[in-house]
């Protein structure tokens, strides 16, 4: 099948849509939200994510090492977390890139 084909096109579209009907039904536990002082927000959601590699390891060998914080403060720190396992941590991105010369 061409990469350019209708079909193909189709079929990512469809994906993409079926992949946002599920997402919609996703929710996140009353009990691991928490507004008090002293919970994770956003920059330890940044911090999380940057380490996550490092933090997965270790919990592969000690059961009190966790990759993600709960409770914490939400949206933000999930938007950290994500920030810091994308951005920081590279990403797809930056094995995406061709080099010429």
């Amino acid at each position: 099948m061409p990469a350019n084909s209708p079909a193909r096109s189709a079929r990512i579209v469809a994906a993409a849509l079926l992949a946002v009907l599920l997402s919609a039904c996703a929710s996140q536990v009353d009990a691991g939200v928490a507004d008090e002082a002293g919970t994770p927000g956003f920059w330890w959601g940044l911090w999380h994510g940057f380490v996550f590699p490092w933090a997965w390891i270790g919990s592969l060998f000690d059961s009190e090492i966790a990759v993600y914080a709960v409770p914490n403060r939400g949206g933000w720190y999930d938007f950290g977390f994500f920030l810091g396992i994308t951005v920081l941590g590279g990403g797809s991105w930056f094995s995406s890139k061709q080099r010429s010369g």
